[in-house]
């Protein structure tokens, strides 16, 4: 049901059940969380999640799952999904969800915890759990505002609406559209950044995520600090005498 590769210089992580549109099991969240832990102990320099097939990257929780289950049961599955999704923030490489076709409830919530979204032209996105009387329980009301502002969250989640690719470009829900071969574009738009040290990457990810979390003055405190600890690297030493040498640095992640 789900597949972790590596090629080249990236771990892809593949849901492989299309014929559920590869739809979120509780067994399937289990398996996600072992393979983004292995994929970031892997030696890759970061992490693509895709879907099946054309049809869906994630069309949600199996619904037939959560039905029947007691408030012990149902907080449980809720917290379970929010902790492994938590993983991909705390992931030592950068992630890339490639959105290809419908990411609804669940599927949108683990695009939203990836470090950068990807849509193809045929990528549909929604948080539609208020049509089932229910709300987005796997992080989408925490995240979905963090990207694209608090009203227009609020749109999204209290109308079930679908967005379209280009929507979600317009929104900032997503980096950018890519074409086919998604895997291929996925890993050309990677290559961006996986060539810096992985130290410096995760201390810019770190500082831009507290931004949403603390005040501004905290904020500035933290980039001081994260800063001073990238000047302690190697990778720093590297690569200003590689400026000043006027050579390509070669980063060796400490």
């Amino acid at each position: 049901m789900i597949e972790l590769t590596h090629d080249e210089e990236f771990a892809v992580l593949n849901l492989k059940r299309p014929q559920a549109l590869n739809a979120l099991s509780f067994e399937l969240i289990d398996r996600i969380g072992e393979c983004v832990a292995k994929a970031g102990g892997s030696g890759a320099r970061a992490l693509i999640i895709t879907g099946e097939g054309e049809k869906a990257f994630c069309a949600g929780a199996d619904i037939k799952e959560l039905q029947n289950r007691d408030l012990a049961a149902q907080r449980e599955g809720a917290q379970r999904g929010q902790a492994v999704f938590a993983l991909l923030d705390r992931l030592p490489i950068p992630s890339v969800a490639l959105v290809n076709g419908f990411a609804f409830g669940g599927g949108c919530e683990l695009a939203l915890a990836c470090t950068f979204r990807l849509a193809m032209p045929n990528a549909k996105f929604g948080l539609p759990e208020v049509k089932l009387g229910l709300i987005p329980g796997y992080g989408g009301t925490q995240r979905l505002p963090r990207l694209v502002g608090e009203g227009r969250a609020l749109e999204i989640v209290m109308t079930g609406r679908t967005l379209g690719a280009e929507e979600a470009l317009a929104i900032g829900l997503v980096n950018r559209i890519v074409q086919p071969p998604g895997l291929a574009s996925a890993k050309a738009f990677a290559r961006e950044f996986t060539g810096y040290g992985l130290r410096a990457l995760q201390f810019a990810r770190e500082a831009v995520q507290r931004a949403f979390d603390v005040p501004l003055h905290e904020g500035l405190r933290v980039e001081a600090d994260l800063s001073t600890l990238a000047y302690r690297t190697s990778d720093a030493d590297e690569g200003m005498q590689a400026f000043t040498e006027k050579r390509k640095a070669r980063f060796n992640d400490k």
